[in-house]
């Protein structure tokens, strides 16, 4: 029987990172994987991510997975791939199907970082093609390049099925609504905003009555839902659509560790049964440990600390460590794990309802409901300002872990947290250090939240992902946060750059009365 020190079960952002850090350690590392392919989730995933540079922020899933991956290489990690893990026995024993054959394996320590399937929900019809996951979406299209279909609805607000709905868009299928039972958007407003200016409609406290069809869908009814969670009478609203994606939540993949003898919790908090774990992800049984959304869900980049914990803690275990470099390490990761955990949108903020922002900005009230801030509502947030030429609009008005647009600004004209605060602050602009209006920060919001304005000129540079790209001279129309028209538009400049990475500055001119409304554009039919 094959023996190593370590096995890792899962090649995601969480065991990839953890194998990573033992093999550095010089830990014999061995990576069970079921599918064809490593890096779980990130290879599906082509928004830039939120938090810190040390978090990776601005950078693509898919990019910070191919880093994973030559990190792994070069550390000397094996990563067996179509190879399910079957069974965990005493002794840190496992089984693992490969093939045909049936193997037996065994390590002085065990990381499980096997990840979350995603939930379902029934209703009328749910069986017909034309019903899939939101990862089933993004699979289809990110890693096959297959539209899942022309006309879809979403099916919950939550981050997945906000960043969906953008990639969705973006493969050039039309999305006729979001819903969401819950009475306000789950996810990230800046997601939200994104789907709201290209015209998406979102439809809170509603939920789906039925799919239609025969053979395959050919249309979906929502209704509103009342606060016993029935349906309101005469409120069904039916949409032509061939294809329902359903984005509603995450369940931990914890089956290993009650197979493994691990004591299991049953956490709302932490989205179901997870393993009780340590500061160190280390379960009721020694040596094996529990990392990423196996023991609660979150974002990537948290499954990705954990990961490394867990990683230099099993290294720690069998004498591969020094206390003395673990405890500088564990320093450095569990402040960045902090820094992702605050905020609202922290794993300990669930249920918790905000009305203001940490700075005391009441937030907004439309966001929550329709996916936009009214324009209203947008002058109340400490980064939307007006100054003389071009300057940015910071438009993020949740407190959220991010803070790319500070690092990115060569004049330090944008902070986020100043004086000691956090990440999750909201940024704000210092007008007397000069914008040059280079786009930097444009470029590198992960929300698409900001904007260079000149409120004279009536130019508007935005963030732009969608082909083909829009031509200089090419007429069209401004739209509002809304998505609905605003004005006639004219594209006085399109820029790309390799520092952008991917994401297109497009400067458009309109009535010089409308440039703090004209958020979008939208070329002439």
């Amino acid at each position: 029987m094959q023996r190593c020190d370590l096995i890792v079960i899962g090649a995601g952002p969480a065991g990839l990172s953890a194998a990573v850090e033992a093999a550095r350690q010089g830990m014999r590392v061995t990576v069970y994987d079921e599918n064809a392919r490593p890096g779980g989730q990130l290879f599906k995933q082509i928004h830039k991510f939120f938090g810190s540079r040390e978090h990776k922020a601005k950078i693509r899933g898919i990019r910070i997975g191919e880093e994973l991956l030559q990190e792994a290489s070069a550390a000397g990690v094996q990563v067996e791939l179509d190879a399910v893990v079957t069974g965990i026995f005493a002794d840190k024993e496992v089984t693992v199907r490969q093939g045909e054959r049936m193997l037996r394996r065994k390590a002085d320590t065990l990381i499980i970082a096997t990840g979350a399937s995603e939930n379902m929900t029934s209703f009328e019809n749910w069986t017909l093609p034309g019903v899939i996951g939101a990862g089933a979406a993004q699979t289809m299209m990110n890693l096959h390049g297959v539209r899942p279909g022309e006309k879809i609805l979403m099916l919950g607000s939550g981050n997945v099925g906000l960043v969906v709905g953008f990639q969705l868009l973006q493969a050039g299928c039309q999305v006729v609504a979001v819903a969401d039972a819950l009475p306000g958007i789950g996810g990230y407003g800046v997601h939200a905003a994104k789907l709201a200016r290209c015209g998406v409609p979102f439809y809170t406290a509603h939920t789906i009555v039925r799919a239609e069809g025969v053979e395959r869908v050919t249309g979906a009814v929502i209704g509103a839902i009342d606060q016993n969670w029935h349906i309101v009478p005469d409120s069904e609203k039916h949409f032509d659509v061939d294809t329902i994606c359903l984005a509603v939540g995450l369940s931990p993949m914890s089956r290993l560790c009650g197979l493994a003898g691990c004591v299991m919790e049953d956490n709302p908090q932490k989205a179901g049964l997870v393993p009780v774990v340590d500061a160190l992800g280390e379960t009721s049984v020694p040596g094996i440990f529990a990392a990423g959304d196996v023991s609660g869900i979150e974002e990537a980049s948290s499954a990705m600390i954990e990961g490394r914990i867990a990683g230099l803690a099993a290294a720690h275990r069998m004498g591969f460590m020094a206390s003395s470099a673990l405890d500088a390490r564990l320093a450095e990761l569990t402040g960045a794990l902090a820094s992702l955990r605050a905020g609202m949108f922290a794993p300990g903020s669930k249920g918790k309802v905000f009305t203001h922002t940490a700075e005391g900005c009441a937030l907004s009230a439309s966001l929550l409901r329709r996916g936009f801030v009214a324009d209203e509502e947008i002058d109340r947030y400490p980064g939307v300002t007006r100054a003389r030429g071009v300057h940015p609009v910071l438009e993020c008005t949740q407190n959220i872990p991010c803070n790319p647009c500070a690092d990115a600004c060569p004049r330090q004209c944008i902070t986020v947290g100043a004086d000691g605060g956090t990440i999750t602050a909201l940024p704000v602009f210092d007008a007397a250090r000069g914008c040059t209006g280079c786009g930097l920060c444009v470029a590198a919001c992960s929300g698409q939240a900001i904007f260079l304005v000149d409120e004279e000129a009536g130019e508007i540079t935005l963030p732009y992902e969608f082909l083909p790209l829009p031509q200089k001279g090419e007429q069209g129309m401004a739209l509002g946060r809304d998505g609905q028209p605003v004005c006639p538009a004219e594209v006085v400049a399109v820029r790309t750059s390799a520092a952008f990475d991917k994401t297109n500055l497009l400067t458009i001119r309109v009535p010089a009365e409308y440039a703090g409304r004209a958020r979008f554009y939208r070329k002439e039919r």
